[in-house]
């Protein structure tokens, strides 16, 4: 699941196509206008860069082609560091619990909770203010709000 090296020609992980990887060559070349790059294309993104390498691998090329893209657009603040983790993170979970050959539209159609925008899934796991804030764009904050289910985890009781 290593991404090949310049130059050396090496399959594409089961389940990655042909259109994947072409849609990931154009984001690398920042050939996507900004107007066609959606929240879904973020997760799709996600997604084929896990597809390629591990969870660590991944994120760094993962948030290197969305800084650079952000930059090219104009637009470097518009990156944000706690949201970008939280999704790959979660897309990454997802993607474990699935087949090995599955492809990105299975994939899609079995986590449609990841490509809803507005609301998104964040809200279940971090407060409004929490995404809001400065120090959440500039780096990683841990989930602050956690389902009632997982309310109680670490209560005593008396």
């Amino acid at each position: 699941m290593t991404r090949s090296q310049p130059g050396v020609a090496t399959p594409a992980p089961a389940g990655v196509r042909d259109e994947d990887l072409a849609f990931e060559r154009a984001f690398e070349r920042l050939e996507v206008p900004g107007d066609a790059f959606h929240h879904e294309d973020h997760v799709r993104l996600g997604w084929i860069c896990l597809r390629q390498a591990p969870l660590a691998e991944a994120a760094v090329r993962f948030i290197g082609l969305l800084k650079a893209y952000a930059t090219h657009q104009g637009a470097p603040e518009k990156y944000h560091d706690t949201i970008t983790w939280a999704y790959l993170l979660l897309i990454h979970d997802r993607l474990t619990a699935m087949p090995e050959e599955h492809d990105w539209k299975e994939f899609a159609e079995a986590n449609p909770d990841l490509l809803e925008y507005r609301p998104s899934i964040l809200p279940r796991y971090y407060r409004e203010g929490t995404l809001n804030s400065d120090r959440a764009r500039a780096g990683f904050v841990m989930p602050d709000a956690w389902p009632d289910e997982c309310s109680t985890l670490g209560a005593h009781s008396p």
